[in-house]
């Protein structure tokens, strides 16, 4: 476990003791990062991944459909996280520890368009 997995983890922590409220901070900051693409972000999954590259904008049809469905997803995410129990932060926790192929591939379609 590296040093960028730890500070997510607790981020999210915190995320999901103040996620019991009608509003989720992880969908909020998600959805943010999908429309704006912040280079702190792809930064930070550089360092989660141990793979920093340098990040290159892309405003494709292909990028583009792959931000209005992450965006979709996060909203779905944010609607059903008004529920008692918070979902985004036990998704964020897996991929966090878990760091799956798809979800680098997700954001670097996002960033970049492969």
């Amino acid at each position: 476990m590296n040093l960028t997995q730890i500070k997510c983890l607790a981020v999210f922590s915190i995320f999901a003791i103040i996620g019991f409220g009608p509003i989720s901070p992880g969908c909020l900051i998600g959805m943010t990062v999908v429309l704006i693409r912040p280079i702190w972000f792809w930064n930070l999954i550089g360092n989660l991944y141990n793979n920093p590259q340098p990040c290159e904008l892309s405003f494709s049809i292909e990028v583009k459909k792959a931000r209005q469905k992450t965006f979709l997803f996060l909203f779905c995410l944010f609607v059903i996280d008004i529920a008692p129990v918070p979902v985004t932060p036990v998704i964020a926790f897996c991929i966090i520890l878990g760091r799956p192929l798809w979800f680098y591939q997700i954001v670097k379609k996002i960033y970049q368009g492969m």
